[in-house]
């Protein structure tokens, strides 16, 4: 999946990722940073995960998740600010290359959140 150009730029700037869940006892949320998100030579986006152990739960049930980020601050469909809609498959990766490519940005992650990317949607 190629990723567009302006959800690279939103994530160059300050804002807050959505990353919904679904699990057995209903959905989950959690949120994170535009400027944590990686993007793999692959297309795979990674999140650094130092919590998010419900998220790994749900994923462990059920691998789909919708994440979505703006920022006000990059020009938009209908004026100033831009969002996307991420729709993908995710897991948790403990070990190897991914994982150590986050670590090295993240001293503090214990798991690389890596999503292969289905669909992405400009928003707004």
């Amino acid at each position: 999946m190629m990723i567009p150009d302006k959800l690279k730029e939103i994530m160059d700037k300050d804002g807050v990722v959505a990353i919904a869940t679904l699990g057995p006892d209903g959905p989950h949320m959690v949120n994170t940073w535009n400027s944590y998100l990686r993007i793999s030579e692959d297309g795979r986006l990674f999140i650094p995960a130092g919590y998010m152990h419900r998220t790994e739960a749900n994923i462990a049930f059920n691998p789909n998740v919708l994440i979505t980020l703006g920022s006000s601050k990059v020009q938009g469909l209908h004026g100033a600010g831009a969002g996307f809609l991420i729709k993908g498959k995710a897991k948790f990766v403990t070990s190897g290359p991914d994982y150590e490519f986050m670590k090295k940005k993240f001293s503090w992650l214990r798991a690389t959140l890596a999503i292969t990317i289905e669909t992405v949607t400009q928003t707004w």
